[in-house]
């Protein structure tokens, strides 16, 4: 009997110990992030920096070549349309003569005086022949009413004054040609000196100098760009997004517009997704194809602190819902080829797989699998199991 109680005592020892050191072996429940499953507005986007320009913006040209005077207009300057000058152009200098050349310039205007004496000499001869071929004519015609003269004579004095007049008139036009040759002549050397009065180029339309190409004096070709003109109250915004994002974009989507330097985000809408896509290299040296797309503001009262050229973030709303059930983005991770999440049920963790529709960066929404109110673990770490212990971490 006594050895049944030494043995019974042995046995509960041994039992005390391997309960000792089984609890110290014990793993220890995992402190794991949870956060609640819950219904309520679900909104996808997709993201892309954008930049404000001016919708309707005029670069005023320089008409012809000339010399441009120094451009005084400044960036932001207003100008009324056909009344503000923006610049003004003058005749360029002529190009320089040497004294061979102008020597020549002046024999050929002298030249030129002497033809025009000569033209108007026979102008004037055949003037004087006209004059008596007429009055030769004229005694003719008396005489041959009175049977006097014969056809054939009057006849030929009637000649002779056409011919007379044909001269006269031929003479005229050498006399005309003499005189071009010689204003010809004339603007050639004058030419040298220069001269010619300048051009006013004014503003085409109502707005504010938004550029200046050319500020300081210069020799211009035509058609050179001088200042850039636009309304800046007038703004929109360019976005150019992947083309494989753009095909989920359309006209009159919601815009979030952020990151504009102002404290809330301002509203837009889209206008336009252009037709035509275009091939534009990544920072990371990747090719991609690109689509812009235009932005207006909702409220242009709001955006009037933004100007040309400024830098923002759009966010285009392409699919919206209210009373969505949704769950974080951190909590989802691939199971056996399916979306799971780990729910804690009764302090332990159990996998269960979900199925998910519209997602944007930061939720999913669950439409099997899970239920409002369910907690989820979120960024459950690699060494969770399923059925394992776990605490919410404090």
């Amino acid at each position: 009997m006594t050895g049944w109680r030494r043995y019974g005592r042995l046995l509960i020892a041994a039992g005390i110990v391997l309960a000792v050191a089984a609890l110290a072996f014990w793993p220890d429940a995992v402190e794991v992030d949870v956060t609640p499953v819950v219904r309520g507005p679900l909104a996808v986007t997709v993201d892309e920096e954008g930049e404000t320009r001016v919708r309707d913006r005029f670069v005023v040209s320089a008409p012809v070549a000339g010399r441009l005077d120094r451009v005084e207009l400044e960036p932001g300057d207003p100008v009324q349309a056909g009344q503000t000058i923006v610049a003004r152009l003058r005749p360029t200098d002529p190009a320089l003569l040497d004294a061979r050349a102008r020597a020549e310039l002046n024999a050929a205007v002298a030249s030129a005086e002497s033809a025009v004496g000569t033209a108007r000499a026979e102008r004037d001869r055949a003037r004087s022949t006209l004059e008596r071929a007429r009055a030769s004519f004229q005694r003719a015609r008396q005489l041959h009413g009175t049977g006097l003269l014969s056809a054939d004579e009057y006849e030929m004095r009637e000649t002779a004054v056409r011919t007379a007049e044909d001269s006269l008139e031929a003479a005229e036009f050498s006399l005309n040609r003499a005189r071009h040759e010689l204003e010809m002549g004339r603007a050639r050397l004058s030419g040298a000196s220069g001269g010619g009065g300048p051009i006013d180029i004014r503003a085409p339309v109502e707005g504010v100098v938004l550029r200046r190409f050319r500020e300081s004096e210069a020799v211009v070709p035509s058609g050179e760009p001088l200042v850039e003109i636009g309304d800046p109250s007038e703004l929109e915004i360019v976005a150019d997004f992947l083309s494989s994002e753009a095909v989920r974009i359309g006209a009159g989507d919601a815009v979030i517009i952020d990151q504009w330097g102002g404290g809330e985000p301002l509203r837009g809408r889209v206008r336009l997704v252009e037709p035509s896509g275009f091939m534009k290299v990544s920072a990371l040296g990747v090719e991609e194809q690109r689509v812009n797309v235009v932005i207006d503001f909702e409220d242009a009262a709001a955006a009037a602190r933004l100007g040309d050229g400024y830098r923002v973030e759009v966010q285009v709303v392409v699919w919206k819902a209210d009373g969505v059930v949704k769950v974080p983005v951190g909590a989802l991770f691939r199971h056996e080829g399916m979306w799971a999440v780990f729910v804690l049920e009764d302090g332990r963790a159990r996998v269960r797989r979900v199925e998910l529709g519209h997602r944007n960066d930061t939720e999913a929404e669950g439409l099997d699998g899970l239920t409002e109110g369910e907690l989820v673990i979120v960024h459950p770490p690699d060494t969770l199991a399923d059925r394992a212990r776990a605490t919410p971490r404090s």
